[in-house]
This record gives structure tokens, sequence and C-alpha cells, in this order.
């Protein structure tokens, strides 16, 4: 990536010791394509509520979804197979030599995983992907989609690994993968965007065939998403557009099935923050996220 672009921050384990969900609001239709990708622990060391289970340290309450909010419709995601990827692992900061082992991703090795960023108030982007992908599958499981995530709470210490998330996705055939983010960009940055594979054939990686699908995947996200939070599109990168093609992502590169980032918003930023930290906003995120997966798999829905 060009130094003048914006780049999304990550912390490494070696140097973290702290550790970084989403929600909302209405489900629509959904595009057939098919062709050639609780309770967690905080940085801080207490619980992460259960999805809609109230945490009143961060001001967050059950959520009911707001008044604006279309009902989900049964069966429309019947043998759609959706695989999310939580981005991180709240317990990867306590295995830096682990998550710090490069992998190969095609272009060049990349290290395995890493902690992702944290809000000033040390709730974790991984708390935070974690309880917005509970959200998601919840509302996806209801339109009756298959559901995969390429890791549950408890299930492993840290991880997966940027290729085996990868792998996850593939072996499963899913139509298409999700993978739950959000920023930790400088403060004024503000705003979500979706990121999207760009043309790769380096190594054991192709995207060719998952170019075109993944683009029209994030744009359906891009739409739905800011329709169900009323979030703006990241002011910082992208163009206003919401999206941004990279190539440096083992996630992406590695898919052979549609795939694509949601960076919901940046912790970096103190009111951006304010609203990942909020259980309303998020359960209108993850609607968001799943309404424009339904507009992708199913559009006459």
């Amino acid at each position: 990536m060009p130094a003048a672009r914006p780049r999304r921050h990550v912390r490494r384990a070696v140097a973290a010791t702290a550790v970084v969900a989403v929600a909302g609001g209405a489900l629509a239709g959904w595009l057939s394509w098919r062709s050639a990708d609780g309770s967690a622990p905080r940085g801080d060391g207490r619980a992460l509520p259960a999805a809609g289970a109230p945490d009143r340290a961060h001001g967050r309450t059950d959520d009911r979804p707001p008044a604006t909010a279309r009902s989900t419709r049964e069966g429309h995601l019947s043998g759609r197979i959706v695989v999310i990827d939580p981005g991180h692992n709240p317990g990867n900061f306590r295995h830096s030599a682990d998550i710090n082992q490069l992998v190969d991703i095609g272009t060049h090795r990349k290290e395995c995983d890493t902690t992702g960023t944290a809000a000033a108030d040390g709730y974790t982007e991984a708390a935070f992907t974690r309880d917005v992908s509970q959200r998601l599958r919840a509302l996806l499981e209801k339109e009756g989609a298959k559901v995969v995530l390429t890791h549950e709470e408890g299930e492993r210490a840290f991880g997966p690994c940027i290729d085996e998330r990868a792998r996850i996705g593939n072996e499963a055939k899913a139509d298409a993968v999700i993978s739950v983010h959000a920023d930790g960009s400088a403060e004024g940055h503000r705003g979500f965007h979706v990121i999207l594979p760009g043309k790769v054939e380096s190594g054991g990686a192709d995207t060719t065939a998952i170019v075109g699908p993944s683009r029209q995947l994030g744009e359906h996200v891009v739409e739905a998403f800011a329709r169900a939070t009323g979030s703006g599109r990241a002011n910082y990168l992208g163009g206003g557009t919401g999206l941004d093609v990279r190539t440096d992502l083992g996630g992406l590169n590695l898919s052979t099935v549609p795939k694509v980032f949601v960076e919901c918003g940046n912790m970096g930023d103190s009111r951006d923050a304010a609203l990942l930290a909020s259980a309303d906003w998020r359960q209108k995120a993850a609607l968001g996220i799943a309404e424009g997966l339904r507009a992708f798999l199913a559009p006459t829905a």
C-alpha cells in the first residue's frame, strides 16, 4: 500500500497488553452467486456480556431492534453457506510468539495474526468483533443460512492464523465470507469501510475468480450498513466510497470464495468508539451486514 494511503492500525502482541463487536437495524433482498473465501474477555480482564446482555460499565443495555427495522424472513437463505470471521482473538495478546510466526499469504510472508486495536477505555477490537459476529450469526440462521464461525469463544487460546481463516471459508465452500473488524486510525478519522480483495496471482494466491463477486458483495454491504447504522463512509480513505482495495491481507489473498472485510468504525476516534461501545448500535451494524449479505445472495427475497 502506498505510504500516502492510510492503513488500519494494528498492534503486534509483542507490544500489546490490551486487545480489540457490531449491531443494528434491517434486512432486505439477496443475490444468487456461486462459482469458481457468551462471554469473551476484554483487555482489562473483565468479561464481555453475551449478545443482548447489559453491560453497564460501557453504557450498554439490552438491545431491541429500532422501530424502523423490518422483520426477518425465515427461509430466504436456505441452502446458503456464510462464514463469519471475527477479527482477532481476545487471547492473542498472551501468545506473542505464536501469533508473530510468519505464514505465506501468496505475495509475501506475514504474521499469523495480531492483537487488533482497542478504544481508549480498553474496549478491544477482539471483544467487539466477537459480539457483532454472534449477533450476525443469529440473524443469518433465522433466515435459514448455514453459518460457520472461524473461531468460537473458548475454542482456542489464540488465532486462528490468517491463512487458516481463509482456508476455513474455502473448505466450507462458502457463498460469502464476512470478516468483522474495527479500525484503529487517528482521532478525527471517522466512518466505516469495506475492504475488497485486489487482483493477486502470486505463490499460492490467485484472487482472479473472486475479485468481481467480492466487489458486488462489498458494494451491497456498504449500502446496507450505511442505511442500517446511519454511519458515514470513512472520511480518511476510499474517496468517500466506503470501499478500499488491498492486496496485502492474507485472509483475502488466499480466499477462493467471495470475501470482504468490514471495518465497522474507528476505535481511535472518540465519537466512533462511543458508537462501537453501544449494544444498540452493534445490533444495527449486524443487521446492516446481514442485509448486505442477503442483497448479494438472494436479491429477489
